[in-house]
C-alpha cells in the first residue's frame, strides 16, 4: 500500500520549469532512494511534500486520503518529517533541548517536562544502540552524531514519513554503514523512509526501489536495485554513459609548488591544528582525508587568509606570502570553499556576479572602479555555457538554482582563472553523477597542466581517485601518508576514526 501518493504536480520558478506533471508514489515499510541531475526536481518535490513550497498543480493523498501541506507544521502533523542537508540544529543547545525543541511536553500549563522529556530521548538513543549523551552539547559532536540528533528529533515527533537529503554526503564508510543500520531497523519497525542522493553505489546497497526524475519528469519509478548497475542507473539520471572513479595517475614529476609550514591553530586555549606540514608539488593532487571537525576546516581557514587567530607560513615557489585572502588571489591561489552558502556564493546576487566574486576588480572586466557591461557579459555567458550550469539567464539570482549549479558557479569561478594552485574543499558536494565527472575532469586537467591542487573531501571513493598523494587527519595532525593504491578505504576510514595506523596496517584490519 502507498502511504504518500502525489499526482500530477507541477511547479515553476520563473521560467523555469522544476516539475512538470509528475506522480510519485512512497509505499509503507520501504527505503525509497530519490535520483537525478542537479535541478532534476528531487528537492523541490520533496519540499512540496514537506511544505516548504507550493505545488502550482497537482495533489497530495496520504495514505489515500486528499491532504493539503501548506507548511512544514502540517507535514509533521501527518507524521512526516525532512532532514535536510544543512541540518537544523542549534550548537549551544544539548541534544535533549534539540530535540524537543518545539514539541516540549508540559508540566501543568507553564512548565516543560524536561525530566520527562530527557526519559523519551534517551530511550530512543538506546533504540539506535547509539552511545550519545543527551545532555551532550550539539557544538561537541562530530557531523555523523548531529545526523543522529535530526533522526532522533523524527523518531521523538513518531513521524511515519522520513526524508533525507544526502544524508551521507560528509561520513565516512564506517558512519554510512551505522547510518544504513538505523534505517533498515527503522523501515522494519514500519516507517517508509526517502533518500535523496547522487550515490549510486550507497543507493543499490540500502534502497528496496529506485525512482530517476530528470529535467522535472519521472524517467522510472519502478528501478529494482538489484536487477541494476551503477553505469545503467547514471545512464538514466543523465542519458549517457559516466565514467567516475577511474584512477589517472600524474605523469609528471614536478617541483615544490605549494608550500604549508608548521601551521598552528588554538582556539580558546583548545589546540585544533597542531604543527602541521606539508607541501604540495607542480602536477600533484595532494588529498586531505578527514572526519569534520578534526582540524580540516581551520587548516583550509589559515592557508586561505580567512583564519587570522593562527600561525602559519606559506610558500608558493619559493617564495613566502603574505597570508591574506587578497594577496593569495593574486599570487594565483584560488579557492572551492567547502561551504557554498557561507563562502562561496552571495544568494541574492545574479549568477553572473557571483560568477566574478573575488575577481571582480580585474582589468578584463572593471576600469576605473567600473564594471565593463559587455565584456562581464561575455564572460559570465561563457562560464555558464562551458560548465553546464543550469540557470535560466547570466541576471538571475543565484538563489533560485539547485545546490548542485551554485556549485558549478564556484567552480566555474575558480577554472575561469590563470590559478598556479587549487584549494578544492568538497568540490562536488550535492552535485550530481555528470557533474562530479566535470568536475573531475577539470582538476585532473588542471593538474595535468603542472599545476598544483590541495583536496579536501569527506567522499573516500573522490579522495582516493583523485590523490596522487593522500594525508589522513585526526584531532588536527596528520597521523598517516600514503599513496591511494596503498590504502583501502575502509583503512582509512579506520584512521580517521582514531585507529592507529600501526594497528590498522600491520593486523591488515578493513582489508577486505
Amino acid at each position: 500500500m502507498n502511504i504518500i501518493e502525489m499526482k500530477g504536480i507541477s511547479k515553476k520558478f520563473g521560467n523555469t520549469v522544476a516539475l512538470d506533471n509528475v506522480d510519485f508514489s512512497l509505499r509503507e515499510k520501504e527505503i525509497l532512494s530519490l535520483m537525478g541531475e542537479n535541478g532534476a526536481g528531487k528537492t523541490t518535490m520533496m519540499n512540496i511534500l514537506y511544505g516548504l513550497y507550493k505545488a502550482d498543480t497537482g495533489d497530495i493523498y496520504y495514505k489515500g486520503k486528499p491532504t493539503r501541506i501548506h507548511r512544514p507544521i502540517d507535514a509533521i502533523d501527518l507524521r512526516i518529517c525532512m532532514v535536510h542537508q544543512h541540518f537544523m540544529l542549534v550548537p549551544a543547545l544539548t541534544i535533549t533541548e534539540n530535540v524537543i525543541s518545539g514539541a516540549e511536553p508540559k508540566r501543568g500549563r507553564v512548565f516543560i517536562d524536561y525530566k520527562s522529556a530527557r526519559q523519551r530521548v534517551s530511550e530512543i538513543i538506546a533504540s539506535l544502540d547509539s552511545n550519545l549523551n543527551p545532555d551532550a552539547k550539539v557544538s561537541t559532536l562530530s557531523v555523523a552524531a548531529q545526523q543522529q540528533v535530526e533522526i532522533i528529533k523524527a523518531l521523538y515527533r513518531q513521524v511515519d514519513v522520513l526524508i533525507l537529503d544526502e544524508p551521507t554526503a560528509v561520513l565516512t564508510p564506517t558512519e554510512v554503514m551505522g547510518l544504513f543500520k538505523v534505517l533498515r531497523a527503522l523501515r522494519d519497525k514500519g516507517m517508509s523512509i526517502v533518500i535523496i542522493t547522487h550515490k549510486l553505489k550507497e543507493t543499490l546497497s540500502i534502497a528496496d526501489r529506485i525512482t530517476v526524475l530528470r529535467d522535472g519528469h519521472i524517467i522510472d519509478d519502478a528501478v529494482d536495485p538489484k536487477g541494476t548497475t551503477i553505469h545503467e542507473l547514471s545512464q538514466m539520471m543523465v542519458g549517457r554513459q559516466i565514467r567516475i572513479g577511474e584512477r589517472r595517475p600524474t605523469g609528471i614529476s614536478g617541483s615544490k609548488s605549494f608550500e604549508v609550514i608548521n601551521l598552528n591553530v588554538v582556539e580558546h586555549g583548545i589546540t585544533k591544528v597542531d604543527h602541521v606540514n606539508f607541501s604540495i608539488m607542480n602536477g600533484e593532487i595532494l588529498g586531505i582525508a578527514g572526519i569534520e571537525g578534526n582540524g580540516q576546516t581551520e587548516i583550509l581557514e589559515a592557508i586561505t587568509g580567512l583564519n587570522t587567530s593562527s600561525s602559519v607560513k606559506l610558500k608558493l615557489n619559493g617564495e613566502e606570502l603574505d597570508c591574506e585572502t587578497s594577496t593569495l588571489l593574486r599570487a594565483g591561489i584560488g579557492h572551492i570553499p567547502e561551504d557554498r552558502l557561507a563562502m562561496g556564493v552571495l544568494l541574492d546576487q545574479s549568477v553572473k556576479n557571483n560568477l566574478i566574486l573575488g575577481y571582480h576588480r580585474e582589468r578584463s572586466i572593471c576600469r576605473n572602479g567600473f564594471f565593463r557591461q559587455k565584456a562581464l557579459e561575455a564572460f559570465a555567458t561563457r562560464g555558464v555555457e562551458k560548465y553546464g550550469i543550469k540557470t535560466a539567464g547570466i541576471d538571475q539570482p543565484i538563489k533560485h538554482l539547485s545546490g548542485g549549479n551554485q556549485q558549478k558557479v564556484v567552480v566555474a569561478r575558480n577554472f575561469s582563472q590563470n590559478l598556479e594552485v587549487l584549494i578544492a574543499a568538497h568540490p562536488t558536494r550535492g552535485v550530481d553523477v555528470g557533474a562530479i565527472e566535470f568536475i573531475h575532469k577539470q582538476i585532473l586537467d588542471f593538474r595535468d597542466q603542472g599545476k598544483a591542487v590541495l583536496l579536501v573531501s569527506a567522499d573516500l571513493d573522490e579522495v582516493r581517485a583523485l590523490s596522487d598523494r593522500i594525508l589522513i587527519l585526526y584531532e588536527g595532525s596528520i597521523v598517516h601518508e600514503c599513496r591511494p593504491e596503498e590504502i583501502t578505504a575502509i583503512q582509512m576510514g579506520l584512521m580517521m576514526t582514531g585507529m592507529s595506523p600501526s594497528d590498522v596496517l600491520s593486523h591488515k584490519v578493513g582489508k577486505n
